[in-house]
């Protein structure tokens, strides 16, 4: 499935700031039939990279929104923040075949990129790899274990 072809999802998108990139990102994600759905400073709040990561991450979770898309400078805080909460499997992307492997092995449902470094052709390399990509049979049992694993640790 190509970029093109993923709409009528409802996707979440916050960043620690509004930049060139979120703005095309959003884009990106809208002119293809999706309802973005904006948190954090991208939604005009005033809120840190922590609490933006948190909204986020807690609007996937809930199952509010069907993935997220976020951001910070490097996008390692964000994705750290986001994993914390049960449910959330971000992964942090600086090219296209690690979003495709995050969704191939991981189902991550968190694309985490990094304001820094990420360039709006990257960016859209990236977009499709994360969107044209499902979870693989095989793997199912792997992320199986991944939430016996979160369990252990609730309280």
């Amino acid at each position: 499935m190509a970029l093109n072809e993923v709409k009528d999802m409802k996707i979440a998108v916050s960043s620690d700031e509004k930049t060139h990139l979120t703005d095309f990102v959003v884009s990106e994600l809208e002119k293809r039939g999706n309802e973005v759905v904006l948190f954090g400073p991208l939604a005009g709040e005033d809120l840190p990279w922590t609490l933006a990561s948190e909204a986020l991450g807690l609007s996937v979770s809930k199952g509010e929104t069907d993935q997220g898309v976020l951001f910070c400078y490097t996008g390692t805080g964000a994705s750290m923040v986001a994993n914390k909460i049960p449910g959330i499997r971000a992964a942090l992307c600086a090219d296209a075949e690690t979003a495709r492997g995050a969704k191939w092995w991981n189902d991550a449902n968190v694309l985490v990129m990094s304001l820094r470094r990420t360039s709006p052709e990257v960016a859209r390399e990236i977009l499709v790899a994360w969107f044209s990509e499902q979870i693989q049979e095989e793997e199912k049992p792997t992320i199986e274990q991944f939430k016996v694993i979160e369990k252990r640790y609730l309280k």
